[in-house]
């Protein structure tokens, strides 16, 4: 359970599991409800792309960035002239949600994990894990724009997530099942 003693920023690099739950003492492996017929895990993520889950479990997200294959056309339509490199998208009406929100950074020792995906950063554990930190992530919107990322609100998701399969882009669609339709 989290005493208030530390922040996210002070956690050791390492996986991460987020949550609104301050309370978890152990993560035990379960069936990812999303992935019928999956293996029990545990699930973490890279210190490279913990600022993807710096938002309310549920809200729909799309993330996305320019990689080594990605045009000059593309990155001109979807990335602003500047230093940001790396968009997260969300739907306005989530606004409230997002800024509402407390969210948990939980350090989990990397022993047990594997990575399943290099792009989305997903780590995982068939054993039971013990976090060895916990600490509020902060101001979720103040946190992903201080990591350099723009946070961009649109009505629906669903056109950029079209333009976005048709590009050259590197992405990351989350929730999308919450989204608005279209």
């Amino acid at each position: 359970m989290w005493d208030g003693s530390s922040r996210a920023e002070d956690l050791s690099p390492c996986l991460v599991h987020l949550s609104e739950d301050p309370s978890i003492t152990r993560f035990v492996p379960r069936p990812a409800s999303a992935l019928p017929g999956s293996p029990a895990v545990v699930w973490a993520i890279g210190e490279a792309r913990a600022p993807h889950y710096w938002l309310p479990r549920e809200c729909p997200r799309i993330v996305f960035w320019a990689n080594p294959e990605t045009t000059a056309d593309d990155a001109g339509r979807f990335l602003v002239p500047g230093p940001v490199r790396k968009v997260i998208a969300v739907e306005a009406a989530w606004l409230g949600r997002i800024r509402a929100a407390t969210l948990y950074a939980y350090s989990l020792p990397n022993e047990t994990f594997t990575l399943v995906d290099d792009q989305a950063g997903y780590f995982v554990s068939r054993d039971p894990v013990e976090p060895s930190a916990v600490a509020p992530v902060g101001d979720l919107l103040e946190r992903i724009v201080g990591k350099g990322i723009e946070v961009r609100l649109t009505p629906r998701l669903g056109p950029l997530r079209d333009a976005l399969v048709a590009s050259t882009m590197g992405y990351s669609m989350i929730r999308l099942r919450n989204a608005a339709p279209g």
